[in-house]
């Protein structure tokens, strides 16, 4: 069931809000939790129910492995990690026998020239996220930090569905609390107004922002047999924004739906692309995901504390963890690769006292996140060399009625002609590019907006506009980018 559907809208999400109140309003508390772990479940299993017992599974093994965890005491510290190592193990085995195992045969049977047969397994909705999520539960448990929540409570943090299928990647003491909260058992209409809100801004994102420049994204990478330059940087700029607003649009969806039950999920985008270094980019993009890396990656390999050798190695470690986290490819790990390296790089920078004025490291960083989210939307790699060959070598095709104002100019290094041929018929494709630069860099994200938000005519306004607007478009459904990871 995708957040931008008629029945996700119209019926799923209304009528789950009602029957959860419903019970609540009855003091049939535990009825209640019990009833939204079903509707989420329904949720995930709508897509395919074959799902839902590896869910499930995951789900009863963590639980219980983790409240074993909390109830070791440091005299087992030997138990307790065995125990935690074997639950790291499960959690990473079912990971990589669904998303990695038609990787791992391939590139076998390509090394050593064997002819095993491939799986091509399904791989099952969310399974990066929920993975990564109870794979956290089992270390805070471990280090003691959880307390015992009955498993009512841990199924709605694992099963939750506004951020079920693609997160944010929720931490246990952000959300179960929230679930056991007595307060948050009764409708509040502030929370309603702005979940509303920000759903809405969402939808738009998804369906009227991101599903348009997914036309000439998928043009460019998958279609066109080669690419001049102005098509290959539109492909990848294209690409770029789609990503952006794709992601960024479910993640204020989720926000919004999560409200209307009075969960709050955590702040997951903090405007990106106006990033002045790479580090200042993973402090903005996908912040959950940072954190996890940080928390449950880099820290315990040792983070900063045991030299700079190891804290780069560190911190390459952790990208290429989050490079093939993304993909079972070798052009995801290649990208996870190349930002490893811009860490490192800009920490060297930082460490010898090397300055770059913000317009420049801006667009340094914004064009090296370009490029690099080539690799990360190439099926193959011919596809990402297609791109980059016509964005660094292409032939420069300018608007024919260019030129004769640019001719004596250009001289006959310049063709002259319909400049997108190969990805667009759309005459305002750079209207497009243009206005995803304003929206990106100049507008107030979503978290800006609500910061002061109260309900009043404007913002009722604004966000019906953007509602019936995206709700116009619904029928032609398109799958969230992170749905495939």
């Amino acid at each position: 069931m995708l957040f931008n559907s008629y029945i996700f809208i119209f019926a799923f999400l209304p009528f789950t809000f009602f029957i959860y109140f419903y019970f609540n309003s009855l003091k049939l508390t535990v009825a209640a939790k019990a009833f939204l772990v079903f509707a989420s479940l329904f949720f995930y299993g709508w897509w395919e129910i074959t799902y839902v017992p590896i869910m499930l599974s995951s789900m009863l093994f963590n639980y219980v492995l983790g409240i074993s965890l909390s109830k070791y005491t440091q005299d087992t510290k030997i138990n307790k990690k065995i125990l935690l190592g074997f639950g790291i193990v499960v959690n990473i085995a079912l990971l990589g026998y669904f998303k990695y195992a038609d990787f791992l045969i391939a590139n076998v049977n390509s090394l050593l020239d064997t002819h095993i047969g491939l799986l091509h397994l399904a791989l099952p909705l969310a399974i990066s996220f929920f993975t990564f999520q109870q794979i956290a539960y089992l270390v805070d448990s471990y280090r003691g930090e959880t307390k015992e929540y009955d498993f009512l409570n841990y199924a709605n943090f694992v099963t939750f569905f506004p951020q079920l299928i693609a997160g944010p990647i929720v931490h246990h003491s952000e959300m179960m609390p929230q679930f056991a909260k007595t307060a948050n058992k009764v409708i509040r209409y502030p929370n309603i107004a702005m979940g509303l809100f920000i759903f809405s801004i969402g939808l738009f994102k998804k369906v009227i922002i991101a599903d348009t420049f997914a036309v000439w994204a998928t043009a460019g990478f998958d279609h066109a047999p080669q690419l001049h330059m102005v098509e290959a940087w539109v492909t990848s700029l294209s690409y770029t924004f789609q990503l952006y607003f794709d992601f960024s649009g479910y993640t204020d969806m989720a926000i919004g739906a999560a409200l209307l039950f009075n969960i709050k999920l955590p702040l997951n985008f903090n405007s990106p692309y106006k990033a002045t270094s790479i580090q200042d980019f993973w402090r903005r993009w996908h912040i959950t995901l940072s954190r996890f890396l940080k928390e449950y990656v880099y820290i315990p390999l040792g983070g900063n504390k045991r030299g700079e050798l190891r804290t780069y190695s560190n911190l390459m470690a952790t990208f290429l963890i989050g490079g093939i986290w993304h993909g079972a490819g070798w052009t995801f790990l290649f990208w996870g690769f190349l930002h490893g390296m811009a860490i490192v790089l800009h920490r060297f920078w930082r460490k010898i006292g090397f300055q770059l004025h913000w317009t420049v490291a801006w667009f340094i960083t914004f064009n090296f996140i370009n490029i690099t989210w080539i690799f990360f939307r190439a099926k193959e790699w011919n596809d990402a060399i297609k791109v980059l060959k016509g964005m660094f070598l292409g032939v420069l095709v300018l608007p024919a009625e260019w030129k004769e104002m640019l001719h004596g100019l250009l001289g006959g290094s310049v063709y002259y002609g319909y400049w997108l041929q190969s990805i667009s018929k759309d005459r305002y494709t750079m209207y497009w590019i243009l206005g995803g630069f304003i929206v990106t860099m100049i507008l107030k994200n979503t978290n800006d907006l609500t910061k002061h938000f109260k309900p009043h005519v404007f913002t009722v306004l604004y966000a019906a506009i953007l509602f019936l607007v995206a709700a116009s478009s619904l029928s032609k459904l398109s799958e969230f980018l992170y749905f495939n990871f």
